[in-house]
This record gives C-alpha cells, sequence and structure tokens, in this order.
C-alpha cells in the first residue's frame, strides 16, 4: 500500500483522483527538506509530540498541509535556541498581544484595559505618566503640566486599585513599565491582589525594573546605579521566593533602540545588561538557576526586516552560550532568552501617519518570524498624541490578522536555514560579541563592573548618540528614505482625530491625593517611612516587605521616593561630549 503524504491524503479523501493531482501535490516536500534521521530529530520530534497544540488547521489556503518545521538541526526547542525557545512555537500558543496603555486617571485607564480584553487582547501593558515614572507624586512642582499626559498617574494603592478595578489580576498577565520606582509600583500591585483575594503566588507578569538602560538611554533614573541595583536583586529575590509566575526584570533593549542605536548596540547593550544583572545576582547570594528561569527581554523590532529578525536569533543563541558556558546555569530554562516586542515607536511619522499602519504590520511580522514570545504593536497616531480608542484597536487588529490570517504562525522558525537570515544572525552576533569584550576588558572580567565604567565614562551615551546623528544625517542627505517626509511628500495635512487629555485630570487626581492623605491613618504611614529609612541603610535587609508596610499604610510613591534619597542619595549625569 503507498504511503501518501498527507496532502495527498487530504486530496484523496475530497475525492480527487491519483492522476487528476499534480506533481507538487504528490511529492512529500518534507523528505527533502527535513533530516529525519538525525538524532536532532528524534529528540525535536519527541518534544513537538509532548507539546499540546492549538486548535487550528495548519495548511495553506490551498489546502496544504504544512509541517511543524523545516530544514536542519538544531531545530527549534534545542540549544543553542537560534530558532525558537519552543520545539512548537506559535502551533501551541500564538503570542501574547499585549497593548500598552495609559493616561489620565486610573480610571479612565481601566476602561481602556476593559476595552483591550474585549476585544482580544490577552494580556496588560500599563504605560504610567511621567511623574509617576520619576517617582514623584501629582502634587510635586515637577509635576505640573504632565499629570496623565503621557500614561496613568498613580500616587497611591488607592489609585492603584481603580487601575486594576473588576480585573481578575488572577486571570491575566499584567506587564508594567516602570524602572526606579518599580518596588514601590509592585508592592502596590501586590497589595490590590491580595485585597481583592489573589495571593501573590498567583500573580503573573512582569515590571520593567531595568534600571541600567536609564543610565544608558532612557535617563528616568533616580538614585546612582549602585544602590540602585540593591533596589532590583531585592525585588529578583523576594519574586524568587514568593511569586513564581512574575518576571521580576524586563530587560530591555526598546529605550537604548528608541534613544538611536543601531541593531547590533541594541542588541549587545541590552544583553550586556542581562548579564550584568546575573552576576548583581548572585553576588547579593543568589543561585543562577533559582532566578535566571524568571529573567524576559524586551527588544524594539524597526523596519530593516531582515536585520531585525536576525538581531532575535542572535539573541537566543547569545544568552543561551553564555549563561551555560560563563555563568555555568545547569537548569534550561534558564538559557532561554524569551522576549516580548514592541513596534518602533520612532520610526513613525506625524506626515501622513496612516502609512504608520504599514510601518507597524511590517515591524510586527518580523518580531513574529523572529520568534518574539508576545508583541506590543504601536498605533498608527502616536507621533502625535497617545492613541485613540479606534488606532489602539486597528493596531491589536494588526497583530490578529499576521496570527490568523498569514500562515506564519503555521511553521516555527519558517526562515531558518535561508543564506541571508543565517548570515545576518551571525553579523548581528559578531558584533554583539566585540562591545562584550570591550565591556569585559574595562570591567576587568566582570560585566557588571564593564556596565557601570560605561555609565561613568559616558560609553553608552555617546555610542548612541553617534548612531542617532549618523542615522539623521543620511535622513536628511537622501541616502535612506521615509515615504512621506523626504520621499513622496504631499502638500497640506491629514486630519485624524486625536486624544485629548483634559487639563482638569491634574486638579482631578491633585484633589484625589489630598483626599487619600487626610484620611489614612497618619502614625502608621510615619511609621512604615521609619522602618523603610532604617532597613534601606542596611544592604543586607530586603527592602520589599516594607514597600508592602508602606503602600499598605497609603503612604504615596513621593514620600517613598523622597525617604530612600535621603539615604541613597540622587544621582547626576556627567555630561557626554
Amino acid at each position: 500500500m503507498t504511503e501518501y503524504p498527507a496532502a495527498t491524503r487530504r486530496a484523496l479523501s475530497q475525492g480527487t483522483t491519483e492522476d487528476e493531482m499534480s506533481d507538487e501535490t504528490t511529492t512529500d516536500i518534507t523528505d527533502d527538506h527535513v533530516d529525519r534521521d538525525s538524532e536532532a530529530y528524534a529528540h525535536w520530534k519527541a518534544a513537538y509530540e509532548a507539546s499540546a497544540l492549538r486548535d487550528a488547521e495548519f495548511e495553506t489556503m490551498s489546502g496544504v498541509e504544512v509541517e511543524p518545521v523545516y530544514g536542519e538541526a538544531p531545530f527549534p526547542g534545542q540549544y543553542p535556541y537560534t530558532r525558537g525557545v519552543y520545539a512548537s512555537m506559535y502551533r501551541s500558543k500564538l503570542w501574547t498581544m499585549r497593548m500598552f496603555a495609559g493616561f489620565g486617571t486610573a480610571e479612565d485607564t481601566n476602561a481602556r484595559f476593559k476595552d483591550i480584553l474585549r476585544n482580544g487582547g490577552t494580556g496588560l501593558s500599563t504605560a504610567f505618566d511621567m511623574p509617576t515614572l520619576m517617582g514623584r507624586d501629582s502634587d510635586h512642582e515637577w509635576s505640573l503640566g504632565e499629570v496623565g499626559k503621557a500614561g496613568v498617574a498613580v500616587d497611591t494603592l488607592a489609585d492603584m486599585e481603580d487601575l486594576f478595578a473588576d480585573i481578575d489580576l488572577g486571570g491575566v498577565s499584567t506587564s508594567m513599565t516602570i524602572n526606579s520606582p518599580a518596588n514601590t509600583i509592585m508592592a502596590m500591585y501586590i497589595a490590590v491582589g491580595e485585597n481583592n483575594g489573589v495571593e501573590r503566588a498567583r500573580l503573573g507578569g512582569t515590571i520593567q525594573n531595568d534600571i541600567l538602560k536609564e543610565f544608558q538611554a532612557q535617563k528616568e533614573f533616580i538614585y546612582p546605579p549602585r544602590p540602585s541595583m540593591r533596589l532590583i536583586t531585592d525585588l529578583m529575590r523576594f519574586t524568587t521566593a514568593e511569586m513564581p509566575r512574575w518576571h521580576p526584570v524586563s530587560i530591555s533593549g526598546y529605550h537604548i533602540r528608541e534613544a538611536g542605536s543601531t541593531a547590533a548596540q541594541e542588541l549587545a547593550f541590552t544583553l550586556a545588561n542581562g548579564f550584568a544583572y546575573v552576576e548583581a545576582a548572585v553576588a547579593a547570594g543568589l543561585d543562577v538557576d533559582a532566578f535566571a528561569p524568571r529573567l524576559s527581554f524586551f527588544f524594539n523590532s524597526h523596519t530593516d526586516f531582515f536585520e531585525e529578525i536576525g538581531k532575535f536569533r542572535a539573541a537566543r543563541r547569545i544568552w543561551a552560550r553564555w549563561m551555560k558556558e560563563r555563568y555555568g546555569a545547569q537548569n534550561e530554562r534558564s538559557l532561554l532568552c524569551r522576549f516580548h516586542t514592541q513596534t518602533a515607536g520612532v520610526s513613525l511619522t506625524a506626515q501622513q501617519p496612516e502609512n504608520n499602519i504599514a510601518r507597524v504590520a511590517t515591524q510586527a511580522l518580523a518580531a513574529v518570524l523572529g520568534g518574539t514570545q508576545s508583541l506590543h504593536t504601536d498605533s498608527f497616531d502616536e507621533a502625535l498624541a497617545l492613541p485613540t480608542e479606534k488606532s489602539a484597536r486597528i493596531a491589536l487588529r494588526t497583530q490578529q490578522i499576521v496570527a490568523e490570517e498569514t500562515g506564519v504562525a503555521h511553521v516555527a522558525d519558517p526562515l531558518g536555514g535561508a543564506p541571508y537570515v543565517e548570515w545576518m544572525t551571525d553579523e548581528m552576533e559578531r558584533q554583539a560579541e566585540a562591545i562584550f569584550a570591550h565591556l569585559d576588558e574595562i570591567g576587568d572580567g566582570s560585566i557588571l563592573e564593564g556596565v557601570y565604567a560605561g555609565i561613568d565614562n559616558g560609553y553608552f551615551a555617546g555610542e548612541i548618540a553617534d548612531s542617532a546623528y549618523r542615522f539623521e544625517r543620511e535622513v536628511n542627505a537622501g541616502r535612506r528614505t521615509i515615504v512621506g517626509v523626504n520621499r513622496y511628500k504631499e502638500g497640506g495635512k491629514d486630519e485624524i482625530p486625536i486624544l485629548y487629555i483634559d487639563e482638569a485630570t491634574e486638579d482631578i487626581q491633585r484633589k484625589r491625593l489630598a483626599e487619600v492623605k487626610q484620611s489614612r491613618d497618619d502614625d502608621a504611614a510615619h511609621r512604615a517611612l521609619e522602618r523603610l529609612r532604617a532597613e534601606a541603610a542596611d544592604s543586607t535587609i530586603n527592602l520589599m516587605p516594607a514597600f508592602i508596610d508602606a503602600v499598605k499604610a497609603y503612604v504615596t510613591e513621593g514620600e517613598i521616593t523622597d525617604t530612600l534619597e535621603a539615604v541613597f542619595g540622587t544621582y547626576t549625569e556627567t555630561a557626554v561630549i
């Protein structure tokens, strides 16, 4: 009896005769494109068959059934994971569609969160306003004009309660983009969960908490680097012990890229920061395999399609090799570089803004072909303002089209083995390794010390600034095309709806802050701050319990920041020329 390939069996079952079938239909393409006799394939097949699969048809629009993987070993889910961290990749689970949202008051953002979840979003991603990101209350003099403008305003636990009102924190994955005050915000999230009957062990999600890239690129720092790292290792230790579903650091290249770096610099600086966190945690007494599986990454997906794909593939390979060979990780999960991706906000243009929908779709496709675990797609109007509800929904629909209509999720690493893609992956790795060698040298054999030195001497800031300057010169000279900006320009101005934040938001938020302060137990708040001050002065004490105690007493974010600044000091950046 003839053993026909799957596509042929399907055709025969549908009444097509063998004579009617084309040569293409009767050829089992997998025989020529997968080395089925290798030991690596046998291991991959066992892992794949042990994976739960989505309820989906893995076939083309013409009805051709496709295999879950093509090419040669190592296969997806196999060291060094260049081809993906899981054997089945998106056949088991699509990436998390996590839309970044935050504006106005906590109640305003809560309504947007619920709209995202109603429309198929599978995770929440929280944008905080500038005062919150800088650890200042809404009534601080620095906050004037900024409250609720570029994110949601959170001053106290009362705001966090409103932000997640009527959302089951045990059933949703939440990401929070905040760094210097990350411990304070994390404490508030834990308190909200526990007040709603969701114990901390059930809370799942990620907090960015990547202070190193703040010194290098985004500049939202408060305390000097070394005490800032103490706060991060405290949170890593706390979540390792008590929150198995939580990722305490999302090591972020996104902001490095947005500041103007190249793809290779984004890759290298981000992974170097990851190595620095590993060294800091090990120095604090943590076992590498206890915390490394909870580290996650956050990359930018820019417009140079194949360079981005190569960057993602190289990231997995480098991380796996360094964790195994340099840091001695034994747990396979410690070797996995799992990452969230956001399309490149900096690539969006205010001119002809609807062109941004095409840019975002292309960047989203690169992220998926690069094997991302979650994805945020920017809204087309973000070069002008925060996204409207409609533009945010178009951005989400873009992901859904990539996931549900294109077929790219049927096969793991579908571009693996393509000479250009493999070369680009190697090139990204080569450039990154050169940067690691420099940091290792200036750190006398420590990447952590090399990163500290690079912050102090302006290495990171200078490299990023040089790259940004070069790119802008090339755009201005016409060597690089930005459609609608330096080519294919149109006269006039596109009229699209813009989201405006009501100026009354600031008054509403300040009034609410005053009410919380007036209604709280001042003695309890004072005691909580005194405990925080005393324990901050002792580097052997994990500060997370003191943070949780303080926010539950409705101590404000600004009061906590002031207390820690009195102990840790305030960081002032050295100018780089």
